[in-house]
């Protein structure tokens, strides 16, 4: 198929890096992704191309030309460079297959265009713009699919995954960020071949499940995940939410529910609120906040159904799960804090909170008290309106004494109103477990009874420090 787009749709710099390389005798292509997004309306800042050039003639071309270079991607053919604001990678028309045992591609260069467009991920993939005439190249019917929102494989689906099995992963994951369907002949091969994503590494898996979990619809993503298969190599804790059941005991399907929290808490990101989207640590932490319910559910004699502490055990089984994926120590801790404390606000409505409480609830939030809040409200999946309205109440009622507090005092940062060096001034003692447990003292009084100021927190230390050395005495 041959069709020109649009010029003014094309970056200055893709026409200006045609021009160089046809200028010095090779073949230059926009590949991929870009061509892909430009009939989707949208502006990609980093761009690749195909070519038949050699890295080291990739080099002499570019010399000169491009602002920067990096070569980390040497071995598999690919140039990097900055033009501009606009990121490049130039890769020569290869042939790439995974070794069964290895998790590395090994790599041959190839000397044609159609070539290199049959070993691409799927046909929306497999489109090229030859440079600088801007000639479409759809070999595999691209255009055709990407208007059908259907993804399919240039080749068959099964040497695609049997190229790269990250492919497999990644065809969830265009389903989420692009609203596309998985042809059934792909799905069919993702489900037979799930197994063979245990090679690839662990980190490439993260940031494909990053970039699915962050899609337009991540509900589908991690729903063709757990139906493939995929999802018991890479997020096992997720279809075991598919708890059994049976006549006698009834409870919510915790795996539905899950997805369903997820979608509102995306729901809730705004660009300009407190939590702008798409917002990773806040869309994980939703979908893994009842990953502890399997290890904790028990059933009672009267037909119900309990999950005790499943919200600290599932903290635990996320951590485990993140570190294993390769994640940051930053965003495991942002995650897992939120999986630990989303069970915090209930209760709140039939009870209410002490002032105290409400500290302790903001101060053990941290920073993560916005994420929290959105949690907290994506939990309410209840078909009753009237609980779902009493819930939603209740929520606005402690957000409104949050700010309420808030204006009288920093509750993200509270703090004793004596800091360490002035408790061992008072006691007139040094560094030693004293001061922590004098100062915990005061960090009580501090969230019970909010400020006392400098004089009255002497005070209360001192008699602290009294009843402390009478109790030692007496070997209390």
């Amino acid at each position: 198929m041959t069709q020109l787009i649009d010029t003014s749709a094309v970056p200055d710099v893709v026409l200006e890096a045609g021009r160089l390389f046809e200028a010095a005798g090779h073949d230059l292509s926009l590949v991929g992704g870009p061509v892909r997004d430009l009939f989707l309306g949208r502006l990609a800042t980093d761009l690749d191309f195909t070519t038949d050039a050699t890295p080291d003639q990739t080099l002499a071309v570019v010399k000169g030309w491009a602002d920067a270079v990096w070569e980390i991607g040497r071995d598999f053919g690919t140039i990097g460079m900055r033009r501009g604001d606009m990121q490049l990678e130039i890769t020569t028309y290869r042939a790439e297959a995974y070794d069964p045992t290895s998790r590395k591609p090994t790599v041959a260069f190839g000397t044609e265009l159609a070539e290199d467009l049959v070993r691409r991920d799927f046909t929306v993939n497999a489109m090229a713009l030859r440079l600088p005439s801007l000639e479409l190249v759809d070999l595999h019917g691209g255009v055709r699919d990407l208007h059908a929102k259907i993804l399919r494989t240039p080749g068959t689906p099964e040497s695609s995954f049997d190229d790269d099995p990250l492919r497999m992963m990644r065809a969830a994951r265009f389903a989420s960020q692009l609203g596309m369907d998985v042809a059934p002949e792909v799905l069919t091969a993702m489900t037979e071949m799930a197994a063979r994503l245990e090679i690839v590494s662990a980190e490439r898996v993260r940031d494909e499940l990053v970039k699915l979990i962050n899609g337009i619809d991540p509900r589908r993503g991690v729903e063709i995940m757990v139906d493939t298969g995929l999802a018991q190599i890479v997020l096992p804790e997720v279809p075991a939410l598919k708890l059994e059941t049976d006549s006698a005991h009834h409870h919510k399907d915790v795996y539905q529910h899950s997805l369903t929290v997820m979608e509102q808490a995306a729901g809730h990101e705004s660009a300009d609120g407190p939590v702008p989207g798409p917002d990773f640590p806040l869309r994980f932490a939703a979908l893994m906040h009842d990953v502890g319910k399997p290890a904790t559910r028990r059933f009672n004699d009267d037909g119900g159904v309990t999950f005790r502490h499943h919200d600290v055990v599932g903290a635990k089984i996320t951590r485990k799960r993140m570190k294993a994926l390769r994640f940051d120590n930053d965003t495991i801790k942002t995650v897992t804090r939120l999986v630990e404390l989303h069970m915090r606000f209930y209760g709140y409505g039939e009870a209410g909170w002490t002032d105290s409480a409400v500290r302790r609830y903001v101060r053990d939030a941290g920073d993560q008290v916005e994420r929290l809040h959105l949690l907290t409200r994506s939990d309410v999946t209840t078909r009753n309106k009237r609980k779902s309205q009493r819930l939603a109440h209740a929520y606005d009622d402690l957000e409104r004494r949050i700010a309420e507090l808030a204006e009288q005092e920093e509750l993200a940062a509270v703090r004793p109103d004596l800091d360490g060096q002035q408790i061992m001034e008072v006691l007139g003692i040094g560094p030693s477990r004293t001061v922590g447990q004098a100062y915990n003292f005061l960090l009580e009084l501090r969230l019970d009874e909010g400020s006392l100021g400098q004089e009255e927190a002497t005070a209360r230390l001192l008699s602290w420090w009294e009843d402390q050395q009478q109790g030692s005495q007496t070997g209390e």
